[in-house]
């Protein structure tokens, strides 16, 4: 007897609550295998392929691309043992067990973890092939799915698939996270007018009846003018654009944040890159960057002043100085800005640290970072000299304790040996929490840096 088993979005680490559906992988009638990836979903993190730990044949999806579902949530449904995916064997554990015996997932949570079975080629199963058990269990199974899987929903739909919200009925809602969010701020969903399908209750509305509630009389006239304007735009605050903007708002609650800057002349930084590139000779692997050699003054000058890799523990009220350097470094994306971490860059080369930093760049360009590379940060390297700017005061990564920024590297008049010259001229910038350390702490971390940078022999006699 064929059973239909629910897949619901699994934890995907690092305190992530909810993720949205990019992109589904697999259709309903489909039959898939064990860990064979079903949907790819965007989380405030990164973009993750999530993998079924069942093999079956998928009798339902629940939610169309671009809703966001939270943790927990159902994502499909796989009818088990009515159809023997291909390319599985009951040794590898792809089917059912023995007779009788219950059916069992991998227990795999992303692509890359666990067995790692390789996917099938999926195939697609008509209702008509399925067995008449099957097809009750899929036909049972989709009763409840709250949000169509290939079709707008109709009120009717919605209706039926609503939950009450108490004895007075049912309410036209479909997102768990709009009832969650509705919740929060003690709204009562029936006294909502939806503005979606068939009066179906969007997030927007939520949010535009917390403004009105939370606003004052002439604040919310204020806002109601803004949303009448012509030609408006409203741009959700989701995924790594909605996690940059909780992130950097908690750190200006949070922080006591200060700044100092420094111009140093880089001429002699920048010909001792384009020596260590010419004695590398053809066919020795990549090219030492800029960044690379910023990065490795960076870990020389955290081990001098390790007060500036640290975090405040607010409950504790302790400051608790890292042993590691976990150096994050900013970088620029179709997605918007993530910083991916270098880990223990302490314990690595200037070419260990390139390379590094080289395969977390691709992997953030193409969408293929791991939630785990890109937290755990305990010190922060911003070069927006890249967007041809000079200057900057960086916001710091919460919970971390500092950020160096680096601009442009131009040429400009500098007075050298006695005498004016043009040299190459950078502009350092150091933001740091006032409470790890004073002043006098992180200037001498930021001149430091700026003599490595005017002086790389500095650095060698650290090492």
């Amino acid at each position: 007897m064929p059973q239909v088993l629910e897949f619901k979005l699994p934890d995907l680490g690092e305190g992530l609550t909810e993720a949205e559906i990019v992109r589904w992988l697999v259709e309903v009638g489909d039959v898939v295998a064990i860990d064979q990836p079903v949907v790819e979903v965007e989380t405030a993190k990164a973009m993750v392929e999530v993998p079924c730990p069942y093999g079956g044949v998928v009798t339902a999806r629940f939610g169309e691309e671009g809703t966001e579902l939270p943790v927990g949530a159902p994502l499909l449904t796989v009818a088990v043992g009515s159809v023997e995916p291909s390319g599985s064997t009951a040794e590898s554990g792809s089917g059912t067990g023995a007779a009788g015996a219950e059916p069992s997932g991998s227990g795999n949570v992303l692509v890359g973890y666990g067995t790692g079975a390789p996917p099938v080629r999926r195939k697609r199963v008509r209702p008509e092939g399925l067995s008449a058990p099957a097809a009750a269990a899929a036909t049972s199974a989709a009763q409840p799915v709250p949000v169509a899987s290939v079709a707008p929903v109709p009120a009717a739909v919605v209706a039926s698939a609503v939950v009450p919200d108490g004895a007075q009925g049912p309410v036209a809602v479909v997102s768990p996270l709009v009832r969650k969010l509705a919740r929060q701020h003690d709204l009562d969903l029936r006294q909502l007018s939806g503005s979606g399908p068939d009066g179906l209750i969007l997030r927007a509305d939520v949010e535009s009846a917390i403004r009105s509630v939370t606003a004052t009389p002439q604040e919310a006239a204020v806002t109601d003018q803004a949303s009448a304007r012509p030609g408006g735009e409203r741009v959700p605050l989701r995924g790594v654009r909605g996690a940059v903007a909780d992130k950097l708002a908690r750190s200006r609650r949070e922080i006591p944040d200060a700044t100092c800057w420094v111009d140093a002349d880089a001429t002699e930084l920048m010909a001792a890159r384009a020596a260590m590139n010419a004695a590398g000779g053809p066919g020795a692997g990549p090219k030492v960057s800029v960044l690379a050699l910023l990065a490795r003054i960076c870990t020389a000058a955290l081990a001098r002043y390790p007060e500036l890799n640290s975090t405040v523990d607010q409950e504790a009220r302790e400051i608790v100085r890292l042993s590691g350097v976990h150096l994050g470094f900013a970088a620029q994306t179709e997605r918007g800005l993530v910083v991916p971490v270098v880990r223990d860059a302490q314990a690595r080369s200037t070419e260990s640290i390139g390379a590094e930093i080289t395969r977390l760049t691709e992997a953030a360009r193409t969408g293929t970072l791991k939630p785990a590379e890109l937290t755990g940060g305990t010190f922060t390297l911003n070069n927006y000299g890249v967007f041809g700017v000079d200057g900057s005061t960086p916001i710091i990564n919460h919970p971390e304790a500092a950020m160096l920024g680096v601009g442009r590297i131009v040429p400009k008049p500098w007075v050298h040996e006695g005498e004016l010259a043009v040299r190459r001229v950078v502009q350092l910038s150091l933001t740091f929490d006032h409470r790890v350390c004073d002043g006098g702490t992180a200037g001498g971390f930021l001149r430091y840096v700026a003599d490595c940078v005017e002086q790389p022999a500095v650095l060698l006699r650290a090492l």
